[in-house]
């Protein structure tokens, strides 16, 4: 009997549980303008800065949602570019040896399909099938949050997401990237929220490894439902 009312419990500690993931991601997407106001986008243009090492390039990044994605940052004259086009992606890096388009694979194309969209995995988790699970709260900087772990449906990989337990906006995010052929902890703060067509954006992305800053991000202007041109996603 004893081991049946424990039995109950946990599940009753479950569900509350995945009552509360679930209303944290509610209110999490309601303080960004709401879940169906970024699924009803149907384009996306930002227009910024990238900083490395203290030098500052021009960012561009043009979306057609759920579909296509592009990334062009220009380096002393020449191009970086990501993208991705109906669930096949490519990359042209002069930097690192490839001047001409390179098919992308495995991981990196997974990472590279989830930024076709405009709203996050963590916002949409549940349609696209990932697991999303609270694992508790604590501080990030002098602010308390939320810390969520998000497990992807495609490749098991893990993030956490620290959510502000008082506005609801993401802080912070940790995961797993492999750079140069090594697999990196790379942690990014969320900073400087601003407008644009009723929908919040983190228009400040700072990426840290080993609690040193390689590289910002900086969104000068986003743009809705603006005319992007399929050919662009094309080899």
């Amino acid at each position: 009997m004893k081991q049946f009312f424990l039995a109950l419990l946990s599940m009753a500690v479950l569900s509350l549980q995945a009552q509360t993931v679930e209303e944290i991601i509610q209110k999490h997407n309601a303080a960004l303008g709401g879940l169906d106001s970024f699924n009803k986008v149907s384009t996306e243009k930002i227009t910024g800065m990238t900083s490395i090492q203290g030098n500052d390039y021009p960012l561009t990044v043009q979306l057609i949602n759920g579909k296509a994605m592009r990334v062009d940052v220009e380096v002393m004259g020449q191009a970086v570019v990501n993208v991705c086009f109906n669930g096949s992606g490519w990359k042209i890096n002069p930097f690192a040896g490839a001047t001409d388009a390179t098919d992308v694979t495995g991981n990196e194309l997974n990472e590279y399909k989830a930024q076709t969209f405009v709203a996050s995995n963590l916002m949409d988790y549940k349609s696209r099938g990932h697991l999303l699970e609270l694992v508790g709260q604590e501080e990030v900087e002098g602010v308390k949050v939320f810390n969520l772990k998000l497990t992807t449906k495609e490749d098991g990989k893990v993030s956490n997401y620290y959510i502000s337990t008082s506005d609801y906006l993401l802080i912070k995010s940790v995961g797993k990237r492999e750079i140069q052929g090594q697999e990196v902890e790379i942690s990014t703060f969320y900073s400087n929220y601003k407008d644009f067509g009723g929908l919040k954006f983190a228009c400040t992305r700072s990426l840290q490894a080993d609690g040193q800053v390689f590289q910002e991000v900086n969104y000068e202007k986003v743009e809705l439902n603006v005319p992007v041109d399929e050919a662009i996603f094309k080899k």
